[in-house]
């Protein structure tokens, strides 16, 4: 056995930093977490000081024997964790549950796996900093409290099996409350004016200028004089302003700053920019990619100044060490850059390419000269008119850093306007070729993509880059927001032109409202928001989040100890939860539409126990109450009575396939058509209300065709083995439970006695449970409500699911 046992995170990084350490040295993975607090109960010892319960997890049992054996059997073992507070905690974990000596133990840490520094960490261990690992403590105890306790109560008071978390609660709000701006916001229109000009330069050459009008108009009145006045003006320069400016390039990444510039750029999703970046950072290619710094070392300082030298010269280079401005920066010392900058690219999939790319682009810009530009503006005087029009153009003098980088921002397009206008001097006459007065309306709040959800986030605070991508994660797989897509809506608008002396008065069509990869709200999303923002108002308070974020900061610095804060907290909380169990009503986001027309009873809106509903009548009323399902498409907030009524007009029947009748409803997962007993889910692209019968048998048969195909074949005398087609290729599932078929086995070569070899062989599919905290996957919502403990600090209040 080797001398030395070194402990990392995750086969690719322990695969990387084998590569530079000798012989003497084996490294083995901990594969993220090894234990966390106890999924029975709550998992704190309330009657011990807010003591953890901590225990390895099942599927984690072997590797930590595994560890303490090779632990015992090394002479030195080096804990070599990332080094933020989750890496940190990580490292604890190890020591106490290894039941390692101090004596023969090292911490050490690195933000880049490279021999450099892998080699430095080795020359420069240190012990474990217990202060990163109690603001750990703090957060996960913290966020375990509120889950549990906030939950039973969504499940009596809201819907069965909802959660709550502290950090994901306030993001679904901040979402929901942008939708609400959104659906209360109405358009104002004005009348933009432009202009096209004509005149002859020094060498008598015909130029064009391009202008707009500085002023808009209300009102069409007012657009429609100002074209009568200019039908008989004169038109001339009255000023020509040209200014020099300049571009500076953005700082290196952060966490943040990646995941905004990796969705503008690459279209990459929160989580998806994160699981390529963690790829890029065990393989050694880039830096530690949670971090909150942009400072750079002096070493990539003056790798990227020569970089810069040999890739295009001297006047290039323009050295810059930025200051992070985030009071709470402590994930890692350095801002997310290459391991080795005269790497331009890297071998990788795709994703790992261009985002490699994205990231040394970045890096080697901020270390660039600025760009040199020229504005100019030329002001036209209209006669008889207080009213100017302003033609600008822009030239890139000397492009600087613009040669490599240019960042994006979620409202422009990624280029530079380059437009260069003509030689013109003051005084001279214009002649218009047209003015154009075009009805234009105010634009609404733009809904939240994920990247301008953690821009916000970050901006109030809230949350820190390790939990950025897993909160956002969050609220989208309990259904609390969807991330979809949004067509756009046609809408007319008036184009009032004036050309050759006649103004026409037009009407166009224009598409607005388009949205693509944007978050919304679900109506369970916005109901549990409501609820706990009146039940709750501090835990959904902006400032009370972000005041979290620095007392954990304070935790991690040794300035209050964990347990301290985590009683403050709890003694103020818990009373609220349990007024809040006795007293409030239940809440189920109840909207009154209006009135049924065929039967006078009330029609309302609100979340049922599938889901948002449609009523007709009220439970006081002897007669009962009608429902129906709202379609995916359709929220309680916004709905219409019109539409509400047209819901009732399903179930529908469409016709007749084989003798038997094809039925179209809305059900719990959306629309369908139910034939001979069996359901057949309709695609979004198809209306409900105005599907034939020639389309539903094709629906029909098509499913038909496709789960015709998806059994290979079934073994065991009740079928109790069923070998299947999958998504991902064959695979057999028995008792509800999914095993892989190993590459290269024919699945119709399958017989009962060999799956129930590979079922043996694969205990992990049988106990599989969801990994702990973010070094894994995100972790199952607790549904479990705690026992109360006997003494000192009250515990969370039993609830029946």
């Amino acid at each position: 056995m080797s001398k030395n046992l070194v402990i990392v995170e995750s086969p690719a990084k322990a695969k990387t930093i084998e590569k530079f350490l000798g012989n003497d040295y084996h490294v083995m993975s901990s594969f993220g977490h090894i234990r966390d607090l106890a999924e029975k109960g709550l998992g704190i010892d309330f009657e011990n000081n807010y003591e953890p319960q901590y225990v390895v997890s099942s599927d984690k049992k072997k590797l930590v024997a595994d560890l303490k054996k090779a632990s015992k059997e090394a002479e030195t073992v080096w804990l070599a964790s990332d080094e933020d507070r989750e890496g940190e905690a990580i490292a604890w974990h190890l020591f106490e549950e290894l039941k390692l000596k101090k004596d023969n133990t090292r911490r050490i840490v690195f933000h880049e796996i490279t021999k450099d520094a892998i080699l430095h960490a080795i020359d420069t261990p240190r012990d474990i900093d217990i202060n990163l690992v109690d603001a750990q403590q703090a957060r996960r105890v913290l966020d375990r409290i509120v889950g549990f306790e906030l939950s039973p109560i969504l499940w009596r008071k809201v819907r069965p099996s909802l959660s709550a978390g502290r950090v994901q609660s306030v993001a679904v709000r901040l979402i929901v409350e942008r939708e609400r701006e959104i659906n209360q916001f109405v358009a104002e229109a004005a009348y933009r004016v432009s202009a096209v000009f004509t005149s002859v330069d020094s060498n008598g050459k015909p130029v064009e200028l391009k202008s707009e009008l500085q002023q808009r108009f209300n009102t069409k009145a007012e657009a429609l004089a100002f074209l009568e006045l200019c039908k008989n003006a004169q038109f001339s320069i009255d000023n020509i302003i040209t200014k020099p400016a300049k571009k500076s390039p953005a700082p290196p990444f952060t966490t943040s700053t990646l995941q905004q510039e990796a969705a503008r750029k690459l279209g990459y999703s929160v989580a998806q920019t994160m699981q390529v970046a963690q790829r890029l950072y065990e393989a050694g290619k880039i830096t530690y990619m949670r971090t909150d710094s942009v400072n750079l070392s002096d070493l990539a300082l003056g790798t990227s100044k020569a970089e810069i030298i040999s890739m295009a010269g001297q006047k290039y280079v323009h050295t810059r060490k930025f200051n992070t401005k985030s009071k709470g920066a402590q994930e890692a010392h350095e801002a997310i850059r290459p391991s080795y900058m005269n790497a331009h690219t890297v071998e990788g999939t795709s994703q790992e390419k261009k985002l490699y790319e994205l990231i040394w682009k970045r890096t080697i810009a901020s270390q660039m000269s600025d760009a040199e530009l020229e504005k100019t503006s030329i002001y036209i005087q209209v006669s008889g008119s207080k009213h100017q029009f302003v033609a600008s153009g822009e030239v890139i003098v000397f492009d600087g850093f613009l040669k490599v980088y240019m960042e994006s921002t979620d409202d422009d397009t990624d280029t530079v306007d380059e437009s260069l206008l003509p030689q013109m001097k003051n005084g001279e006459k214009l002649s218009p070729v047209e003015i154009v007065a075009q009805e234009r309306f105010s634009q609404k709040p733009p809904r939240y993509a994920e990247a301008s959800l953690v821009r916000k986030l970050e901006e109030l605070g809230i949350g820190r880059p390790s939990t950025y991508a897993p909160t956002i994660s969050t609220i989208q797989n309990r259904l609390y927001v969807e991330k979809g897509d949004r067509e756009p809506e046609k809408r007319d608008i008036n184009v009032l032109k004036l050309k050759a002396g006649k103004i026409t008065d037009l009407i166009k069509a224009e598409n607005t409202g388009a949205e693509k990869s944007k978050l919304f709200p679900t109506d369970i999303g916005t109901v549990v928001t409501d609820f706990l923002t009146e039940y709750f108002p501090e835990i959904l308070n902006y400032n009370f989040t972000a005041d979290v974020e620095k007392e954990f900061d304070s935790i991690a610095d040794g300035d209050i100890k964990w347990r301290v804060a985590i009683d403050k907290f709890y003694k103020k909380f818990h009373p609220i939860v349990e007024d809040t169990m006795k007293n409030s009503e239940r809440q189920v986001g109840e909207r009154i539409l209006g009135v049924d027309p065929k039967s006078g009873r009330q029609l309302s809106v609100k979340i049922g126990k599938y889901g948002p509903l449609a009523q007709i009548g009220t439970v006081e009323e002897e007669e009962k109450p009608v429902f129906a399902s709202l379609r995916r498409d359709q929220s309680i907030e916004s709905i219409s009575l019109e539409d509400a009524l047209e819901l009732f007009k399903l179930p529908r029947t469409v016709g007749l396939f084989e003798e038997k009748e094809m039925t179209v409803a809305i059900g719990r997962f959306g629309p369908y058509i139910r034939h001979d007993g069996a359901f057949y889910s309709l695609p979004k692209t198809d209306d409900p209300m105005e599907i034939t019968t020639e389309r539903s048998i094709e629906i029909i048969e098509d499913k038909r065709e496709v789960e015709k195909n998806r059994i290979i074949q079934t073994l065991g005398e009740n079928s109790e083995i069923q070998v299947l087609n999958g998504r991902f290729g064959p695979y057999f599932t028995c008792d509800k439970i999914n095993y892989k078929i190993p590459k290269g086995t024919d699945p119709t070569s399958l017989t009962l006695e060999k799956c129930r070899e590979l079922i043996a062989a694969q205990p992990e599919a049988a106990n599989k449970k969801k990994p702990f905290g973010r070094k894994a996957a995100a972790a199952k919502p607790e549904k479990k409500a705690a026992a109360k403990p006997k003494a000192k600090a009250k515990a969370p209040a039993k609830a029946k699911k």
